[in-house]
This record gives structure tokens, C-alpha cells and sequence, in this order.
């Protein structure tokens, strides 16, 4: 069975967003050809769509054609195009197709192809979610419903048309539940009343806001919502009487004072009434708007005029007074609204409005959805311009909406981890709280964030550690080429807020330090190929032979002086021929020794010449074995040398034990060289400072080679010890330098 559209939203969550009350553009108005043309694309997406969906059903039990006319038809109530209305249709042929963007973008418009596609995928965001609300034990998880609701912005976000095909997907649901008395899934009628009554709310789609309320509740709350249909009919004739009465003396009393205006009485709705009568605590009888009636007049001087003779033939309640003309709602709703008594002290609501504030509230934003199919030229000349300012006011009322949303879980702290700002082509971009330009150019591209070097927000410069704040346009300003700063990495300055920004950068810098180690890798081997004899040889075979998957891979660990060359001689040279028996050491008794002036003992073997290995200068008490040269004794290595797990592996028959000797206590006591690397951040003063932690251990530093690249250190200290253990006591002092990164033993 196919999901449907309507019935897999996310549960509610919510993200705090600032309000900019951004005036919506004109209605435009489509010419005769481009109605016509709409028309033919509706019937042939419904006729596209019909031999794909006409046999399915939805999850609700309804019949896929069935529901995507019904949306349809909703669609066109409410304003949307003919584009939006084959949407509906296309929406559910993209599961049935194998690639759905590339069919309907050639069968149709790749517009609308996209426009199909988002949907779908936000369908199908809301089936997995549904899923996972099924198999969690708490519906209402306020995490998971953060979570959702996040999606569902993002969503929204990519064209702002999904809003209203989900907006009419969910009420043609409830509508189905309705009308055939079946049984409603809690979580699907609690997520209309408080998820997309909320966002038609937001966007003034009344007509869509009401109907969801009301049919929500009435799943949710059975009893209540039929005693109110009760009492809403107990006395209705008497009541609608007298209400005819009233329209008819008004509208014929502002005509004698010349102004046109249009009486009708308001429809009652019953969740609104049960919500005035729960927040404030009233009884039936005394909720003002079971009585209420509606006026619009031509012009906004007329609706003041209308005020004017409604308070002068009735008494008004000052508190019950509100003008939403001089002070609209976020959502750009206009109206006057007063509550004043009749006679007999029977309250009766006015609200007077102009008939385009009218069109505003009745279908809010789906009045201006026509700019998505304007093209360039727009309708009936009003110029496809206005595209950018038109998804700015829609996308903020988006992020309110999710404001309103967080008002319940504030307490909780769901919604203070991210926030949500535009780009200038108004896409959403979802950040960490307390995110800069920088981490909103490394969200849009990483070669965008690299370049980054200026911002707008809101169209006034900013410096680039700026926090951004919901609901904020973003315009960054990049060079051509170039890299991120050092300084983008301090803490304690803030450009960055992003986890994945600041790996980015970081990222970004140790390619450029791989890169000079290669170059630097690659010049020393050279050099030393040069001086073999051996330039013809391939550097990649060499590579290989030595063990490594690259070239690259070689250079870079000789230039970060973590393999040494000496392998690389090893290689070259053609291997020595093996010990006869007669040229093996006799081993001699294990209790002889030799005292050698290295301070090493070669166990069982006397007078035999020893030499510390250069490659990885041992000290005491590393653990070391000899290997047996020719010509120079034995070369002492630590254990752990790379250097002489090479020379064991193709000489195995030349390693012998050996052990440190007696050390003698005090300053007669033997010194070694061991090598200290450190690399650190540049700055004056740094060799100075680690020189002195050396000096202040009474550490003889002998050496000390440095080199320094776009502010980056790399230095390699020969210091004098008699213990290495003492070393480890040593690093951690060097560490603790400012501006040291890393600091080791090599």
C-alpha cells in the first residue's frame, strides 16, 4: 500500500525564529494562454498519473486517485495554480517510476518535476518518522518530534509549494477519517492540531486553519466537541434570525451613508470557542463569537467609517478592541475586530476588512504562490522579481512557526541548538547556536568557506565572527583563491561554532603541511639517488619496494623525518654475502662481560667494539639489541627501531643480545644524545622558551636543527641525558610551552 501524503507528517517540535513582518507581493494574474496552459498540464499529469495510482490506496484506506483530486480540488479553492494542482497528481507516480525526476521533467516541466520530487521525499521523511514514533514507546518524544519538524522545515524550504500540497494532502486525510467514520491514529490528529493548524496559521490560510482545528479535535476530544455542536444548535433558528436581522439594518444603514459594504455572518468554529472558553475560564453563553458577524468595505478609510457606526449603535467592550490594520499580525493579517452588546447585553463580534485583506486572510500566502510559474516575465506584467522577497516573508513566517512550536518545550532547552538563516536566493541553512559567516560558508560549500573574507547579514557588513541569529539572510564575500586563517582555529577569538567547519580548516592546513613534507620527502630522496648513481630509477618502484602504496606515501614520512634514508641505502646497494660459520662471533661463556666505552655489555662475547646507532640514539634503560657490522663492531639499536627491524629482517643471523652496563650515580654518570622533536606554532621568543625547559631539567642541549613555514615550527632538539625515563618528565614541561602542538621523542 502506499503511504499517504497527509497522514505521515513528523511530530511537532520547534526553532525560534525572528520575525520580520516582510509585506507579501501582489496577487499576479495569469493571462488567458497561461490559464489554458495550466489546465492541459493538469489533465495530462492526472491522466499521466491515473494508470499508476487509480488501483492503489493510502495507509488510510482511501483510494490514491481519489485523495490526490480531492487535493487537488483543495488547491484550487484556495488559489494554487494548475501546477500546483498536477503536483498532487505526480506526487504519488514518482514511488512507480525508476527515475521520476528525469520522466516528468521530459513528460512536463523539470520545474515541476522538482517541485514532485520534494514533496514525495518529504512523504517519505514523514513515513520513516511515523515508523519510528510506531516503535518508540512514547509518542510524543519531545527529541524525535525536534527532530521531525526540523525535516519538515527543510523541506519546506526547497520550494516553498510543498507547504500547501502538504497543508491540503493532511486536511483531505482528516476529511477521509470523517467521512467514513473510521477510526484516526492519535498522533495523526494531535500533529494536525498542533504541527499544520499552527503553519496555516503562521501563513493566514484561515480557510485550511479552521477545518484542520476543528476536524482534529473532533477525533481527539469526541464528547466535547459534541456538546458544543450541541449547544451551537440549541437555539441556532432563533439565533440565525435574529442575526439575519442585524446584517440586513446594517448594510442597508451604511449604504444610506454611502458606504458599499458586504454584512455576512461568520462561521462558528467549534475549537475556537472551546479554547476561548478553557483560556479564559467562560461559559458557553458567555464566548462572544457564537454571534459575529463579518463586513467588508472597498477601502480602508470605509472600514474606520464602519467602526465608527458599530460603536456608536452599540456598546463596545474596550478590551475586546483590536486593529489589526494599523498594527497587522506577523503573518501579515489585517482587520478590524471589536465585541459590543446589543440591547439586551447579548455580545456580538465585528470584524471589518477591505476585500483584499479579506482574499489575504482567507488563503494568506496561496494567494501568491503564482510566482513559482511566472517565469521571468511574470503575469499580466507584474514582473517575476518579486520571487526573492515573496520566499523571504514565507520562509520567516516558517521559522515563527516553529517559534510558536518551541514555546511549550522552551523549559527543556529543545530548541536552543541550532538555529536557521537564508541564503540570498533564500534556501534555509541549518547551523549550531552561536554560528558565524564562516561556519555558514563552510555549510553552504568548503571551497566557499576556504575563500570566505567578508559578510553581509541583512545586508550590513559584519565582522566574520559575527554570531548569526534565526531567520538572518547571509551573504558571504570570497577570493578567488586562497586558504582559511590560523587565527579561525583560537577558541578564544570565535570565528567558529561548526564541529564540521573547524575540520574543515583543519583539514585544509594539514594538506598544506602534507604537501611540504612530500616536496621535502621527495627532495632528499632525490638527492640521495643522485648521489647513488641511481636518478633512472622510478620513484614509484622504489616506493613500492619499500613498502609503501605511493610515492607520495614515501616522500611524506622522509620529510616529517619518520623513515629514514638509511633504508633507502639499505635498498640500493646490493646485498652483502651471508656470514660463513667461521666469520660468526663465538659466543663465549654467558657470565664474561665487556665493558665497553658505549656503556653497552655484549652477553658472552669479550673485547668486542660497540657504537650507538645514530638513527635512533638509544639511552638507558631502552631496551636495545646489537647488530653486527663489518668493519665497526656492534651498532647498538633500541628495540623499537625502525631502521633495525629492516636490518633483521634481511640479516636475521647478525643480531645479538646485548644489555646496558653498571651506570655510575652522580655527575660522573654517562650522558647519551636523544633527539627531541617539536612542532609548534611560530611566534618570537619560541626557541628561547624550550631551550629553557631543557636548561632549568639540566638537560645539555648539543643541537638543534629548525625550520619554519607559513607560521608553523618544526624543531628537532639533540639533548644530553643519563636516564631516558627522565625524558618523559621533560615532554610534558615542553608541551606546555605556548604555541606547542606536538612534542616527542623521535
Amino acid at each position: 500500500m502506499v503511504s499517504p501524503s497527509s497522514s505521515h507528517s513528523a511530530s511537532p517540535t520547534a526553532i525560534s525564529g525572528k520575525l520580520h513582518a516582510s509585506a507579501l507581493p501582489p496577487v499576479m494574474v495569469a493571462t488567458a494562454s497561461d490559464v489554458a496552459g495550466q489546465a492541459d498540464t493538469l489533465a495530462r499529469a492526472r491522466a499521466f498519473a491515473e494508470s499508476l495510482i487509480a488501483s492503489e490506496s493510502l495507509d488510510t484506506g482511501e483510494n490514491v486517485l481519489s485523495h490526490a483530486d480531492a487535493v487537488a480540488g483543495i488547491l484550487a479553492e484556495i488559489g494554487g495554480s494548475g501546477f500546483m494542482q498536477a503536483a498532487s497528481y505526480l506526487v504519488y507516480a514518482c514511488p512507480h517510476l525508476n527515475k521520476p525526476e528525469e520522466v516528468i521533467a521530459k513528460a512536463f516541466d523539470p520545474n515541476l518535476a522538482q517541485l514532485a520530487m520534494h514533496t514525495n521525499q518529504l512523504v517519505h521523511v514523514q513515513r520513516l518518522s511515523r515508523a519510528a514514533e510506531t516503535s518508540a514507546q512514547l509518542v510524543d518524544d519531545p527529541k524525535l518530534q525536534t527532530e521531525n519538524v526540523r525535516k519538515m522545515l527543510l523541506a519546506f524550504s526547497r520550494d516553498l509549494r510543498v507547504v500547501m500540497l502538504r497543508l491540503a494532502s493532511r486536511m483531505q486525510t482528516l476529511r477521509h477519517y470523517a467521512a467514513t467514520k473510521l477510526p484516526v491514529p492519535p498522533a495523526l490528529a494531535r500533529e494536525s492540531l498542533q504541527v499544520f493548524a499552527p503553519l496555516a496559521n503562521r501563513l493566514g490560510i484561515w480557510q485550511i486553519k479552521w477545518e484542520l482545528e476543528d476536524l482534529s479535535f473532533r477525533f481527539l476530544e469526541p464528547v466535547t466537541y459534541k456538546e458544543i455542536a450541541k449547544l451551537l444548535d440549541e437555539k441556532r433558528v432563533e439565533r440565525e434570525k435574529y442575526m439575519v436581522e442585524l446584517r440586513q439594518r446594517m448594510q442597508q444603514e451604511l449604504a444610506e451613508q454611502g458606504v458599499h459594504a458586504t454584512v455576512e455572518g461568520r462561521p462558528k468554529h467549534i475549537y475556537s470557542i472551546v479554547r476561548k472558553m478553557r483560556g479564559k475560564s467562560l461559559s458557553f453563553d458567555r464566548v462572544f463569537d457564537i454571534r459575529a458577524l463579518r463586513v467588508v468595505v472597498p477601502g480602508v478609510s470605509d472600514c474606520y467609517q464602519v467602526l465608527s457606526w458599530v460603536h456608536e449603535h452599540f456598546s463596545p467592550i474596550p478590551e475586546e478592541f483590536d486593529d489589526y490594520i494599523a498594527k497587522p499580525k506577523a503573518n501579515g493579517y489585517q482587520s478590524l475586530h471589536t465585541v459590543v452588546r446589543d440591547v439586551d447585553g447579548r455580545p456580538i463580534e465585528v470584524q471589518i476588512r477591505t476585500q483584499a485583506m479579506h482574499d489575504h486572510a482567507e488563503h494568506g500566502v496561496a494567494a501568491h504562490w503564482a510566482y513559482k510559474e511566472a517565469g521571468a516575465k511574470g503575469y499580466a506584467g507584474v514582473s517575476a522579481t518579486s520571487d526573492y522577497d515573496a520566499k523571504i516573508a514565507v520562509l520567516r513566517q516558517l521559522l515563527a512557526w516553529e517559534r510558536d512550536l518551541s514555546g511549550a518545550a522552551n523549559a527543556q532547552g529543545l530548541f536552543d541548538d541550532r538555529i536557521y538563516v537564508l541564503t540570498p536566493d533564500a534556501a534555509v541553512v541549518e547551523l549550531p547556536q552561536g554560528a558565524t559567516p564562516i561556519d555558514f560558508a563552510y555549510t553552504v560549500h568548503t571551497n566557499l568557506g576556504h575563500r570566505c573574507r567578508g559578510a553581509k547579514v541583512d545586508g550590513a557588513m559584519v565582522p566574520l565572527n559575527t554570531p548569526l541569529a534565526n531567520g538572518q539572510t547571509v551573504e558571504v564575500t570570497a577570493i578567488k583563491e586562497g586558504g582559511p586563517s590560523r587565527d579561525w582555529l583560537n577558541p578564544e577569538l570565535g570565528y567558529l561554532a561548526s564541529h564540521r567547519a573547524r575540520a574543515k580548516v583543519r583539514a585544509w592546513f594539514n594538506a598544506q603541511i602534507s604537501s611540504e613534507n612530500i616536496a621535502r620527502g621527495r627532495e632528499a630522496v632525490e638527492k640521495l639517488l643522485q648521489r647513488e648513481g641511481r636518478t633512472a630509477m622510478r620513484l614509484e618502484d622504489l616506493a613500492s619496494q619499500l613498502g609503501f602504496k605511493s610515492a607520495d606515501g614515501l616522500f611524506e614520512v622522509v620529510g616529517k623525518d619518520e623513515y629514514s634514508l638509511r633504508n633507502i641505502e639499505v635498498l640500493l646497494k646490493p646485498p652483502e654475502p651471508a656470514l660463513t660459520p667461521d666469520e660468526i662471533v663465538l659466543r663465549k661463556s654467558r657470565g664474561s662481560r665487556n665493558k665497553s666505552p658505549s656503556g653497552v655489555l655484549v652477553v658472552g662475547v669479550d673485547s668486542l667494539l660497540t657504537q650507538l646507532s645514530r638513527c635512533c640514539k638509544p639511552a638507558p634503560p631502552d631496551a636495545i639489541q646489537g647488530f653486527v657490522t663489518r668493519g665497526k663492531g656492534v651498532c647498538i639499536h633500541r628495540q623499537d627501531c625502525s631502521n633495525f627491524r629492516e636490518l633483521t629482517r634481511r640479516n636475521p643471523e647478525r643480531v645479538i643480545e646485548v644489555r646496558w652496563g653498571e651506570r655510575k650515580p652522580g655527575p660522573d654518570a654517562s650522558v647519551y644524545p636523544v633527539d627531541v622533536a617539536v612542532e609548534a606554532i611560530d611566534r618570537q621568543g619560541l626557541l628561547r622558551d624550550i631551550s629553557e625547559v631543557f636548561s632549568k631539567e639540566k638537560m645539555n642541549v648539543i643541537g638543534v636543527q629548525t625550520q619554519s613555514i607559513k607560521g608553523m615550527a618544526w624543531m628537532t632538539f639533540t639533548v644530553e641525558i643519563s636516564d631516558s625515563a627522565l625524558l618523559t618528565k621533560v615532554l610534558g614541561s615542553v608541551r606546555g610551552v605556548k604555541g606547542v602542538r606536538h612534542a616527542r621523542r623521535r
